[in-house]
Order: structure tokens, then sequence, then C-alpha cells
């Protein structure tokens, strides 16, 4: 019962032992409480450092018991003052640490300026990714082209991700297409929607961008090559046009329990509209599957299936026949 107060149960017997036969000596309260004599002599060391126990004058040697009333204000008074030395020193710790950062403010390369910031670098960006993590109170919205997101980008996300929709938010991401054939990103979507998040995919996205509660947005300095760095900007003027971005890649994905089936017997799915699109523009191969998130062995797979469907002995043929049934 007096475990809070510092008495382990021994030692709280031993104490009411006291209290009932002040006289009782060391082999008294070995005999009555059924401990060894070491047990007992440990546990009146422990009750005289709680004061619980002080010198009796009456017997030379002795200790006599401290009223509980006494002794046990006494055992609260000290920790109390324990208690409030603890929140002075975290509050020096807190100015402390808030005054290192400010510190370093200055020392750090990546510095906001008119509410946006240049972030220089994978680490940069991971560090403003946790920052927004833990400030987000609504909603995150993500579009993440590309396919297949990497191991490396997929567990920096895990925690962030999780910490978010536990408390609450609201997230809704959309995925390329072909993430479906990815074991990897396939089950880190699972697992988001098992959390209660909102997955969708598309086969042709936008940008890559990253939107908290609709204030603030994250998108790559340069969209093919997200090692350069990214913008994070508050300006209601950029996020407010990503966010109806957003929500227009939104409306025409699909939800990622549903099949990207074809809407006939013969249309095209999108995904393979989109690539026709794409290639019949002059679009490469290499360059279509990047836009696809797909590889370059894919897009020709599924460009020489077209072909056989629409008995064209070329692409431009493919395109044409295409066109002519109205798929594109």
């Amino acid at each position: 019962m007096l475990e809070a107060l510092g008495l382990a149960p021994c030692v709280e017997a031993i104490y009411r032992g006291m209290l009932e036969n002040p006289a009782g000596g060391v082999a008294d309260l070995s005999q009555r409480l059924g401990l060894t004599e070491t047990e007992v002599r440990e546990g009146l060391d422990r009750l005289v450092d709680l004061e619980l126990l002080r010198p009796t004058r009456e017997v030379h040697g002795g200790l006599r018991a401290v009223r509980p009333d006494v002794g046990f204000e006494t055992i609260l008074r000290r920790q109390e003052e324990e208690l409030a030395k603890k929140q002075q020193e975290l509050a020096r710790n807190k100015e402390a640490a808030a005054r290192l950062a400010s510190d370093f403010a200055d020392l750090l390369p990546n510095t906001e300026i008119d509410g946006a910031e240049r972030l220089v670098g994978l680490d940069a960006i991971q560090s403003r990714l946790e920052t927004l993590a833990i400030g987000i109170t609504r909603e995150c919205l993500a579009i993440l082209p590309g396919g297949a997101q990497s191991e490396a980008s997929l567990d920096a996300s895990r925690p962030l991700d999780e910490r978010a929709l536990l408390r609450g938010v609201e997230m809704r991401t959309v995925y390329q297409d072909s993430v479906r054939n990815d074991p990897a990103t396939l089950g880190y979507a699972r697992w988001l929607t098992g959390l209660g998040g909102q997955v969708r995919t598309g086969p042709l996205l936008p940008q890559r961008l990253l939107i908290f509660d609709r204030t603030t947005a994250l998108i790559p300095i340069d969209p093919s090559n997200s090692r350069l760095g990214a913008l994070c900007t508050r300006s209601a003027g950029i996020v407010a046009p990503l966010v109806t971005l957003f929500e227009q890649t939104w409306e025409t994905a699909v939800p990622l329990g549903a099949d990207r089936a074809r809407a006939d017997g013969e249309a095209l799915t999108p995904g393979e509209r989109e690539l026709l699109k794409l290639l019949a523009s002059g679009m490469t191969d290499e360059t279509a599957g990047k836009q696809l998130g797909v590889s370059l062995r894919t897009v020709r797979r599924q460009m020489s299936a077209l072909m056989e469907r629409l008995h064209a002995s070329s692409r431009f043929e493919a395109g044409l026949k295409a066109a002519q049934r109205g798929w594109l």
C-alpha cells in the first residue's frame, strides 16, 4: 500500500511491527514477520533513511517508530521538494534547448524567407517532413508519382504516417497505377488503409506534392530529380492551386480496392489510354515509362498487346484505329 512513498512491502511490515510493539528487537520482528534478521536490519535502515524511525531516549541505541501522520507528511514534503527541483531543471533545459535551436538556426543552410523555404538534400527534406508531421492537426494530402516507392522512402514515412493517423489526421494519398504490381508499395498502401487512410491510384499523375492542413505544401524543385531538394511554402497563392490540383487528381483516381478493369469488352484501361496518348505525341518508350511509373519492358509489352488487339502493324496504325473506335 505504501510503495508510492518508497516503502517496499517487507519494509512496511517492519514499520507496522514497530508501531505495534515498540520494544521488540530484531529477533522479535524476524520471528513475528517471518523475515530473516538480515532483511529486518535492512528494513530498519530504510525506515531510518525515510525518518520513520528515530533514536529513542529510553534505550541506548534503540529506535522508536514515528507517528504515521508525522512521518508520512515528512516523506511527502520531501517528494514535493524533489519534484519542484525536477520541474525547475526541466524548465531550465527547455530554455537552453530553445536558445540552442535559435543559435543554430542562423547556421542552417535551409532557412525560410517570406514563407518559403528551399530544402537542399534528402536529410533536409526528411527533417522538415518530421516537423510538419508533428504539427499537422487535420489533413494530409499526397500525390506520389513514379510507381514503386523506394524502401528507404517507405521506412522513413511509416512512423510519421502512423502517428498522424493515430491522432485522427485524415490522410489521402494518390499513387500511380503501377504500384499495384509492386508488393512493397502495395503492402504499404494497404497498411495505410488499415489504419484509416484513403488511397487511390491513377495512370498518369502530376508532380509529387504533399499538403499539410491546406496551409503548407512541399513540392520538388526539379520533378525529374527529387534529390535536388524541395520547396516548402506557406504562400496561399501557391498552396490553394496545389490543393485544387490534388482534388482534381483524386476525383479521377480509382480507390485501391477497385480493379482497373476495362469499361466494356474492348475499351482501354486508363493506363493503356494514357500510354497510347504519350506515344502518339512522339514520346519515346523510355520517357513514357517514366511518366507512367513503369519499366521500359512493361511499356513495350503493353504496346505489343495493344497492337495485337487492334490488328495494327505499326504504332501509328494502332493510334489511328484506337481513335477511330473512340478510345482516345
